[in-house]
């Protein structure tokens, strides 16, 4: 089967995994969602990362919206894949699957529940590497998984050709300082938490990895395009109103909070599978206000072209604000003005 060349840059979204009332998957409206970021121009999509509920599908779940996600695309963004199992075994099989189901990409975590050793964790990249061609992005969030991908597992892992990108979800940003002036271009990094999202575009991410984009998909295309084009006045004025909600994806009910956000914003629903409940009480009203106040008081945007396939060409989004643009070549198509 033929895979889209994955970029590596841009705004990838890390898209939800919607439910019927009865908490079955509803595929179609799943689809619905990642038909809807992608028509809004991002750049790839994160299909069964945290935000879609991974660990609380079963098995052939999880293949069956990979299928539908592919489907949905229908090669116009490159599909990502979250691996996330419980044992090696498991994530091996389920990387050889995504791969003939059809995905251009993969997103490895490391095995869950269990605290692994740094050889340990290794061991664990390096056969899923191993299992597939496919290129491998490694999902580093060591508040989340009590495990670190040190700079020395980074390193001996230089010689897995197929692990290419590190999402870094770490809350520190001297992380993208420090994996860079170790590693230089080996590896491509992605800014993985929402609220320090532009400090790693800053300091050398070349994409981000978002959950907020699923409820604000223009503007946070538009936040990446900023920095692309050296408007740092543009990008701190989207960052600066979006970020009341970016910290949302630093909490432990991240997954509820951008489904509601979703809901609010007429593009998902908000129900979540158990263990997970959603959000109720204080919390559901402090959330909701938020999102109606940032949905109240969002930014002013313009897009300036449309690319294949009818798509906004690069997702030209940017701020208005009057002062010309420069044109920026990215990864994937000729130059176009921004």
């Amino acid at each position: 089967m033929a895979h889209v060349r994955i970029g590596w840059s841009g705004v990838f979204p890390a898209a939800t995994t919607q439910f019927a009332p009865d908490l079955s998957i509803d595929y179609s409206a799943t689809q619905k969602v990642q038909d809807a970021l992608i028509a809004d121009g991002v750049h790839g999509l994160i299909v069964l990362g945290t935000c879609g509920e991974n660990n609380s599908l079963e098995p052939d779940e999880k293949r069956t919206v990979l299928k539908g996600a592919v489907e949905a695309s229908g090669g116009r963004v490159p599909i990502v894949a979250g691996v996330s199992e419980l044992t090696t075994p498991r994530a091996v099989q389920f990387a050889r699957d995504a791969e003939k189901i059809g995905v251009d990409g993969l997103m490895v975590l490391p095995a869950m529940v269990y605290v692994p050793t740094e050889d340990e964790l290794v061991a664990h990249f390096r056969a899923v590497a191993e299992a597939t061609s496919l290129p491998i992005m490694l999902y580093n969030n060591p508040p989340a998984y009590r495990v670190n991908i040190t700079v020395s597992v980074l390193r001996k892992l230089e010689d897995a050709p197929n692990i290419v990108a590190v999402k870094e979800s770490a809350p520190d940003p001297r992380r993208f300082t420090d994996l860079f002036n170790a590693f230089g271009d080996r590896y491509v990094l992605f800014a993985g938490l929402d609220d320090v999202a532009l400090e790693g575009l800053l300091l050398g991410a070349r994409g981000w990895v978002s959950g907020l984009t699923s409820a604000f998909p223009q503007e946070s295309i538009a936040l990446v395009n900023a920095v692309r084009r050296g408007d740092l006045a543009a990008a701190l004025s989207i960052y600066r109103w979006f970020m009341p909600l970016l910290h949302l994806d630093a909490e432990h009910d991240l997954v509820q909070s951008i489904k509601l956000a979703e809901q609010i914003m007429g593009r998902g629903s908000e129900r979540v599978r158990m263990p997970r409940a959603a959000l109720a009480g204080a919390r559901r009203a402090q959330v909701t206000a938020l999102v109606e106040k940032a949905a109240a008081t969002r930014p002013t945007l313009k897009h300036d072209g449309i690319g294949p396939n009818g798509l906004i060409a690069e997702s030209c989004f940017r701020v208005e604000s009057g002062e010309p643009d420069s044109g920026f070549r990215s990864d994937r198509s000729k130059p176009i003005r921004l």
